[in-house]
């Protein structure tokens, strides 16, 4: 299959899943696919980023040399929110080397701060901070206000969906 030239053809859950079946946990081929999501033209890029996290949910390996580029992809200006939200998708669902710690929860951090960010990004990244407050659980208090106090829309849902609510002592 060229990966390319599928993801061209059509943007469905069908040719995502043809593409992911098509991958399965063969690093060379997967390497294409991060090849064209981080080195492809604008549509190219946001077409791959579908099926990069659904292949990393089927093989959670597969991201293990990705971590670095994927991270500091994640910082550029500009890019599509179908790129950010399936990034933070797989991210949440996988191990994260500690180097990348502190990198991830800023850039988490600014993403459930942000007014314009969409609210699965900001589920996401909430799922991401949560496993991390496992190892650094002093994230969980500034989390919570942060919650708490964003004024956002969405911060009901969020409140109920991940049960942060702060205490009355906060």
């Amino acid at each position: 299959m060229d990966i390319k030239a599928a993801l061209a053809k059509e943007h469905s859950k069908k040719q995502c899943d043809k593409i992911v079946q098509y991958i399965g946990s063969n690093k060379e081929r997967f390497a294409e696919l991060m090849d064209l999501f981080f080195n492809s033209e604008y549509r190219i890029v946001q077409r791959a980023a579908w099926p990069m996290s659904y292949c990393v949910r089927n093989h959670p390996q597969l991201i293990a040399p990705y971590f670095k580029p994927l991270i500091n992809n994640l910082q550029k200006k500009g890019i599509h929110d179908a790129v950010i939200r399936n990034t933070v998708r797989l991210l949440q669902d996988v191990e994260i080397p500690k180097k990348y710690h502190g990198k991830l929860m800023d850039i988490c951090f600014g993403y459930i701060q942000s007014n314009e960010i969409p609210v699965a990004v900001k589920a996401f990244s909430l799922t991401i901070l949560d496993n991390l407050s496992k190892q650094y659980p002093d994230i969980i208090s500034e989390l919570k206000l942060i919650i708490f106090w964003s004024g956002n829309e969405e911060r009901e849902c969020i409140l109920q969906d991940k049960k942060l609510k702060p205490d009355a002592s906060e």
